[in-house]
């Protein structure tokens, strides 16, 4: 199991972020998945996503300061992924922290999960660069 982080600083107020952090918005920002499906319950999402010959479901949820999601399910690319997504006020603007945990469940773990989590922080700053984008 590996864990990466990154963090950004958005010239947006923490509200407006926060508006902006939709699921489907966190999967198109990340730009490996396309979103197929989404369901909605009173306290979390279920986004089904694919590419070319996978497809995996992630459970979405709003925390206190942000988003938690983890692949959800037997039928992804990894064993195990969870994210967060934090957002906190920082000079009229917002920091927001990506924090994800992979573990590839292959063999040679210490090596595989190291280049899932170089992967995933691939995908985590592209995500934050994008929303940065989008609300600049």
């Amino acid at each position: 199991m590996s864990t990466v982080e990154v963090s950004r600083f958005v010239p947006a107020l923490p509200a407006e972020v926060e508006r902006a952090l939709t699921p489907t918005s966190v999967v198109e920002y990340e730009g490996s998945f396309r979103v197929r499906d989404v369901t909605e319950t009173d306290d979390e999402w279920v986004v089904t996503v694919g590419r070319a010959g996978v497809e995996l479901s992630l459970r979405f949820e709003r925390t206190e300061d942000g988003l938690y999601y983890e692949q959800a399910g037997d039928s992804g690319p990894l064993d195990r992924m969870e994210t967060t997504l934090s957002l906190a006020s920082e000079n009229e603007g917002t920091r927001v922290t990506a924090r994800s945990t992979v573990e590839a469940g292959m063999p040679l773990s210490p090596l595989t999960d190291r280049l899932a989590a170089w992967k995933r922080k691939g995908e985590l700053k592209r995500a934050l660069d994008a929303l940065a984008a989008d609300l600049d």
